[in-house]
Parts: structure tokens; sequence; C-alpha cells
């Protein structure tokens, strides 16, 4: 499919789940020396418990508890991505997430649906948002989805797909704008990120990259106080004590 890349993540299809349960290993090698040298350092239990406690959902074959439907957006709509396309994580435990990255589909969103859910794609993203604002979620927060073709980005970032073609400006409908900004503005204030363009990039911006999108015409001066002013209609949301909590079931999707 169009904009998403295929991630030096995701490997070659269904390589992709051995290549994750090999890097677990190595990361659980490394990261167990580091507890043993730590523990003996400050001489505390705690220490080691808690990061033992990680490393443990790390682990290959253990599968960290999950509400089946739940959704990082409140109203978003929840359709599961092809395992194959994203690692499970327990971010931002294990990854620290420092920024988003805008993506645009090079198709309709039912195509970018129908790819993500294919195990032989090697790609998808987080969130996808429709030309009529609508929200789908394909992968949790937690999880490193494979969407920017460079492994330390799919770490550190959420992937927001957006319906559409990168030479035609049309396609950026004002619903859609709206929508992405308050996913954007949410994921901004779960992980304490500023709202600029350092923090809110594109695909084209990803090192290594050879992807074009958002493109010429996705209007940056527009979308980023789009950002701002969600944001602060999220802050005074979340202010309130009678706030929403952000998780929760969604409107399932076939």
């Amino acid at each position: 499919m169009g904009e998403t890349a295929k991630d030096t993540d995701a490997g070659a299809g269904a390589g992709a789940d051995k290549g994750a349960a090999k890097d677990a290993d190595r990361r659980i090698g490394r990261r167990a020396l580091l507890i043993g040298g730590a523990a003996a350092a400050v001489g505390t239990a705690v220490l080691a418990r808690d990061e033992l406690g990680r490393l443990w959902w790390r682990t290959p074959g253990v599968d960290k508890p999950r509400d089946e439907g739940a959704v990082d957006f409140r109203g978003a709509r929840w359709i599961a991505a092809s395992s194959a396309n994203w690692r499970r994580a327990d971010r931002p435990e294990d990854f620290g997430i420092d920024r988003v990255i805008i993506h645009v589909t090079q198709g309709s969103y039912k195509s970018a649906v129908k790819v993500f859910q294919d195990p032989g794609h090697g790609a998808a993203a987080h969130y996808i948002v429709s030309q009529g604002g609508d929200i789908t979620q394909m992968i949790r927060e937690l999880d490193v989805a494979f969407h920017a073709g460079n492994r330390d980005f799919n770490e550190r970032s959420v992937g927001i797909e957006h319906e559409g073609f990168v030479d035609r400006p049309e396609d950026f409908t004002d619903a859609m704008y709206e929508a992405s900004a308050r996913v954007t503005a949410r994921v901004c204030a779960r992980y304490d990120l500023p709202v600029d363009r350092d923090h809110i990039i594109g695909h084209v911006e990803v090192p290594g990259t050879d992807h074009t999108d958002p493109g010429p015409h996705w209007d940056w001066d527009r979308y980023i106080p789009l950002v701002r002013e969600a944001a602060k209609r999220e802050a005074e949301r979340t202010a309130s004590p009678t706030a929403t909590p952000t998780a929760e079931p969604s409107t399932r999707g076939a």
C-alpha cells in the first residue's frame, strides 16, 4: 500500500515474529546483565524486581493483560492489525514516546485497513483517519507499529495515517484535519510532548526513508495550530473532576 513503509522492524513478511523473538532474546540478555550490575551496585532488591517485571512482559510468549477492544483515543473504532505488522511492547516503560509521525495512505480508508490486516504487508500504523473524520485504531500505543521505515523511530513514535493521495490537496478535508489534530493532541498530552514540528513530523522527515508523505499539500501551518487548540481543550477536559478515562471500549470493527 501507499506511504506506510515496509519496515526493517518487520523483516520479510511472516519472518517478523521470529525476528521479534530473537530481538527480545538479545534485549533480555543485555538488560539482564544490567540488572545484575545495578542490583549489586546499589544493594537493593527493589530495582532488580522492577526491572525483571518489565523484562517479563517482553519475554517471547508472555502476553501482557489487555482489555479486548479498548482504544487509546476516546471514540475511535477498533479494528486489529495483523500481529505480523507490529511488535508487542510496554511503552513508555520500555521505549519512551517522543513524537507523532504523519502519514498519507496513497489509497482509500478501506484499502489501508485491508493491508494493515494483511500479515504479508509488513507495515501498519496505530491510527487511520478518514476523509470524513472517522478515527480507527489498529494498534495500541503500548505497542511498536512498523510504520516509519526506521526501527528507532518506530519504537519512539505513534503513527497516524490519513486517507488520500499526496498529490491531491482536496483529499485533506476539514473533518480530517480536525479529527487528526484531536488524536495528535491526545498523544502529546499523554506523553508530555511539546506541540511543535520537532515532535510532530511527516514520514518524509524520518531518517533513511524513501517516502514523501504527507507531501507538499499537507498544511502544517494549519495543522499545528489545530493541534494546539485541541491540546488546550484536552487540558481543560482532564482538569475536570469528571474527566473520562483515555482508554475505554470502542466501537468494534470487522
